[in-house]
């Protein structure tokens, strides 16, 4: 869609100033009418104040623009609260409770969630097994997936 490509120029730049990535973009129609629903991102956790200041960011932008010809609903969101992390930016989630995939099982576990201690070559993670706490080490190349996790 022409709107979609129209949004994400306008929105693309400004938003990476801020230090966000606009992850997506989509137009639907509703029974109330159209919705412009974005997903925003960025290396820290967002906030519901990161979401109005993008709000308060975009808002202006896309009314002098005006990709999207009459009225539509503005929904801008986060990834969420266990989001996922791309491999390459893990390092800047030290300290944050994570889940990880890996590719070869450590001690019988094929995803290890926990609080991410370490990660250069060698990934550290310290986690509970059985009310216990305990640690794991393993290569980088080993976490397949990860995202950000929930402490309950």
């Amino acid at each position: 869609m022409e709107e979609i490509s129209k949004v994400k120029e306008v929105l693309e730049k400004p938003l990476a100033k801020e230090g966000y990535t606009l992850v997506s973009v989509k137009l639907s129609k509703n029974k109330d009418g159209l919705t412009l629903a974005l997903v925003v991102d960025k290396d820290t956790p967002i906030s519901m104040d990161d979401i109005v200041s993008v709000s308060n960011l975009i808002n202006p932008l896309l009314d002098e623009a005006d990709p999207i010809k009459g009225p539509y609903t503005l929904d801008v969101s986060s990834l969420g609260a266990e989001k996922p992390i791309a491999l390459e930016k893990l390092d800047k989630y030290v300290g944050q409770y994570v889940n990880l995939h890996l590719l070869h099982p450590y001690k019988g576990l094929n995803i290890i969630e926990g609080t991410l201690e370490k990660v250069d070559e060698e990934v550290v993670i310290t986690y509970f097994v059985k009310g216990r706490k305990t640690s794991a080490s393993f290569e980088r190349k080993n976490v397949d997936k990860a995202r950000l996790a929930i402490k309950f």
